[in-house]
Order: C-alpha cells, then sequence, then structure tokens
C-alpha cells in the first residue's frame, strides 16, 4: 500500500534559488522547525547518493531519519529518500519528490510526497499518518518560503 500527498507553494525567487535551498543542509538551522541537527553522512556536493541523518524534536522527542538523494535534474527535480529501517520510525520508506517550475521570477515548488512499506498499525494508521505528513511538509515548504523571501 502506497499513501500519496501533495503540497504546492509559490515561491517569490528562481527556480535556481528555489532547487539550490532545498539541497542546502548547512541552511536549513535557520527555517527547519524542530530541526536539532543534520549530519552529512559523505562529503562533497550534493549528488545522487548523498546521504544524512536529520534529527528533529517532534512531540516532545527528538526523532532521526536517514535521507538519501535518489535523484537530481537540475534545476527541475529532486528526489529524497528516507529510509524507514535506518531511523527512529524503524519501518517504512518516505520518498519526497519536489519539482520546481519556473515562472518569471517565481517559482511554483510542487511536493509529491509517498509512504510505502507500512505494515501492523502503521498500515493501519496510514491514512491518518498521511494527513500530518502532509501538514508538516507543508509547514517546511511555508518556513523555506519565508526564509528566502526574506533574503536567506
Amino acid at each position: 500500500m502506497t499513501i500519496s500527498f501533495e503540497v504546492k507553494r509559490t515561491f517569490h525567487v528562481s527556480q535556481k534559488v528555489a532547487y539550490t535551498s532545498l539541497l542546502d543542509l548547512d541552511s536549513t538551522r535557520h527555517w527547519m522547525q524542530g530541526l536539532v541537527g543534520i549530519k552529512r553522512l559523505d562529503e562533497g556536493p550534493m549528488q545522487v547518493g548523498s546521504q544524512w541523518k536529520e534529527t528533529r524534536k517532534m512531540f516532545g522527542k527528538e526523532a532521526s531519519e536517514h535521507f538519501e538523494v535518489a535523484e537530481l535534474y537540475e534545476p527541475d527535480k529532486i528526489v529524497l529518500r528516507c529510509d524507514g529501517t535506518k531511523g527512529t520510525t524503524g519501518k517504512g520508506e518516505y520518498v519526497f519528490t519536489y519539482i520546481i517550475a519556473s515562472s518569471g521570477d517565481q517559482s511554483e515548488v510542487t511536493l509529491q510526497g509517498e509512504i510505502k512499506g507500512l505494515t501492523g498499525l502503521t498500515k493501519l494508521y496510514g491514512k491518518m499518518m498521511a494527513g500530518t505528513f502532509k501538514k508538516a511538509c507543508a509547514k517546511d515548504l511555508d518556513a523555506l518560503k519565508t526564509y528566502l523571501e526574506k533574503g536567506g
């Protein structure tokens, strides 16, 4: 069973700025809510295969998840994969596809989220989880948009 959701936002920055900012892990501390820290698990420029561990405080507890860049098509598309078996979640696969479309000096950022591989109770409550993930992703996009539009 795959659970899908989508979030769209218009950023008042260029497509290149929107694309680059989604991969700039160093700037996340300025806008990402609940961020405790991000630790790169490799070195060099962000590319397919780049990995990091992201720790956030959620619902009063710290949760860490393992992310990997699955696809990059500059400046149009970024696909991130979160392997739930390597993080606090303990199960599932979470795929976040960002489509960045140019519209003059603005960018339309569409996040398509997919949650796969849930079992047991998490499968049963999956639809409710999709709403929670969608809200969290929308808050992240809103925070990034605000940060960039203020000159971040």
